[in-house]
């Protein structure tokens, strides 16, 4: 039962942690706006997906050190990098820096609104499910 509710919000699970991982890009780039020689930086959100949902998020874990006997045994999930790609500008810039604030706040709301249209698709997926158990 556990396995199919996780296949069936796989998708959705994963959409979500790379549109946030996505978010985290844009933002560092606007960040960086005035920086000489910063180098713009992007992923390609479909094949990162398709990845994520075919073969699952790789993640490395790592046992936590303990330093005394009453301490918990746990572990840290570390996630690799995704591939990040430069974005090439539309418009050189005589620093070096090819963050363009009109493309970054654009991809910045439209990646903000896919969220919060995922998370609420998830929402209604598990209200649905919800449903289904309880009649």
């Amino acid at each position: 039962m556990i396995d199919k509710l996780d296949a069936a919000l796989r998708f959705n699970r994963e959409a979500l942690n790379l549109r946030a991982r996505r978010q985290e890009v844009l933002a560092v780039n606007i960040a960086h706006a005035d920086t000489p020689n910063y180098k713009a930086r992007d992923f390609d959100f479909s094949s990162q997906l398709t990845q994520a949902v075919e073969q699952g998020r790789a993640s490395q874990s790592m046992a936590l050190a303990t330093t005394s006997s009453r301490h918990l045994h746990g572990e840290a999930v570390a996630t690799p990098d995704l591939d990040l790609l430069f974005r090439v500008p539309t418009q050189s810039s005589i620093d070096g820096n090819t963050v363009e604030m009109d493309v970054e706040r654009v991809n910045f709301a439209e990646n903000a609104l896919r969220y919060e249209f995922s998370l609420t698709r998830v929402s209604s997926r598990i209200k649905t499910l919800l449903s289904a158990v309880q009649q």
